[in-house]
C-alpha cells in the first residue's frame, strides 16, 4: 500500500522552514510521503522579460526545494519528491493535494489578522476557502 501525502509549501521564508518541520515530524509519525512545492507563478504575463523571470524564480525554486529536501531528510524523513508548479502558491498546493488525494496541506503563516489576510489575500486564507484537503497554518 503506497504512503499517503502530506504537500508542504516552500518559499524559503521563516514561516514555510517552520510549516516543513511540522511537516517532517508529522510524516515520521505517520510513514507519509513528503511532497514540498514551490510554486513558481511571476507577476504578469506580458513580454519577453516574463520568460526570463519564470526561468530565474524556477532555478530559485529548484535552490529552496534543495534545501527542504536536505532539511526534512535530516529529520529523519525517507521519502520525499519535489515540484516546481507555474500556478499561483495557493492554486499549485491545492492542485498537487488535490492530484496526489493527500493526506494534509502545511503551509507557513506570518500570523496577519484574518482582516488583513483576506484583504491582501494569503496563502493560508485562500487554501482555507479553496481545498477540500484539510489545511494546516503553522505559525512562523
Amino acid at each position: 500500500m503506497a504512503p499517503d501525502k502530506i504537500v508542504v509549501g516552500c518559499d524559503g521564508s521563516s514561516c514555510a522552514n517552520a510549516a516543513l518541520a511540522v511537516a517532517a515530524r508529522t510524516a515520521l509519525d505517520t510513514g507519509d510521503e513528503l511532497v514540498l512545492v514551490f510554486a513558481s507563478e511571476p507577476p504578469g504575463r506580458v513580454g519577453e522579460e516574463f520568460r526570463a523571470y519564470r526561468e530565474a524564480l524556477e532555478e530559485r525554486g529548484r535552490e529552496i526545494l534543495k534545501e527542504a529536501e536536505r532539511v526534512a531528510r535530516e529529520a529523519g524523513v525517507e521519502t520525499i519528491t519535489t515540484r516546481i508548479v507555474g500556478e499561483r502558491p495557493a492554486e499549485a498546493l491545492n492542485d498537487v493535494a488535490e492530484e496526489l488525494d493527500a493526506r494534509m496541506l502545511v503551509v507557513g503563516s506570518y500570523g496577519e489578522s484574518p482582516l488583513r489576510s483576506a484583504i491582501l489575500g494569503s496563502v493560508p486564507h485562500k487554501l482555507l476557502q479553496i481545498s477540500s484537503t484539510p489545511v494546516l497554518c503553522v505559525r512562523g
